[in-house]
């Protein structure tokens, strides 16, 4: 009986050690391939931004978005080149709420961004998940454990990149240089309190309805189409974004609290809950 005891307890020690160093080597690994991600993105950043940007010359653009850059930017306001934003709160997984944190890296020109995020899904178990988007593709992983859940992204998944380029001008607000006008983006009037951004980049092409509040401050985001992956098919569900709680930050004024929700047929509500924690800007000139 003794000797059973051993060897059962032997055996546990080895697959303790053995499910160590496999999670180990998951966390090794996940953090190497979050390093190159963010370092490409970092290489692609155009040298060309201009360094400032006058506030008198926005008086074309529709009276609600005009309003906005006068309440988000001050005079002569630096450009920026990529920013890092660390955000804390809460993702619906489907059974329930789970707390994450996140850090995020954002090209502005070229649109990219990397989204590293850990979800504590219990005391032993964490998920980590990473979305991007990069050169006009899409990506978006998930692991558990050491093992991929959920990987997709290549180029001819034109829906996944659609909605990625889609999420980069909604957290955009947190860029609010990237939101000018420019070549690749454009600015639509239809009231008061609304105005239509159009981005495009190497072919796709997306817009979103931002809404204004009477200080300017952007307060929502909406999209009556953006893609949403179910059982390996993309289909276009209403989908949403509400920004508020804004302070001003090198400069600018970005909102510090923000939920998302996909709009669907059953029922309404926020999947992504989240406030900033830190955000670092890399400005031109």
């Amino acid at each position: 009986m003794d000797t059973w005891k051993k060897l059962s307890l032997a055996g546990l020690g080895t697959a303790g050690t053995t499910l160590g160093l496999s999670l180990w080597l998951g966390k090794r690994s996940w953090e190497n391939e979050t390093r190159q991600r963010i370092e490409s993105l970092k290489r692609s950043v155009s040298p060309e931004i201009p360094s400032s940007i006058s506030l008198e010359s926005l008086d074309q653009l529709p009276e609600p978005v005009s309003r906005y850059f006068r309440f988000a930017l001050s005079d002569d306001q630096a450009m920026i080149r990529s920013a890092r934003i660390d955000h804390r709160g809460e993702f619906n997984m489907g059974g329930g709420w789970v707390p994450f944190t996140s850090v995020e890296y954002f090209s502005a020109e070229p649109p990219a961004f990397v989204w590293d995020a850990r979800m504590k899904m219990n005391a032993l178990m964490s998920v980590r998940v990473r979305d991007g988007y990069s050169a006009g593709q899409g990506s978006m992983v998930a692991k558990a454990l050491g093992l991929y859940i959920v990987t997709e992204g290549d180029a001819r998944n034109e829906r996944l990149a659609e909605g990625a380029l889609m999420r980069y001008l909604a957290e955009a607000v947190w860029l609010p240089t990237a939101l000018l006008p420019s070549e690749r983006l454009r600015w639509s009037p239809i009231d008061d309190s609304r105005a239509v951004a159009t981005l495009t980049d190497l072919g796709l092409t997306v817009s979103l309805e931002f809404t204004f509040g009477d200080t300017g401050e952007i307060t929502s985001v909406f999209s009556p189409e953006r893609y949403m992956e179910s059982g390996g098919d993309y289909k276009p569900i209403p989908w949403a974004g509400r920004f508020w709680d804004y302070r001003e930050h090198d400069r600018m004024m970005i909102p510090e609290k923000a939920e998302v929700e996909w709009q669907l047929p059953e029922g309404t509500g926020p999947y992504w809950k989240g406030r900033l924690i830190d955000v670092d800007y890399e400005f031109a000139g």
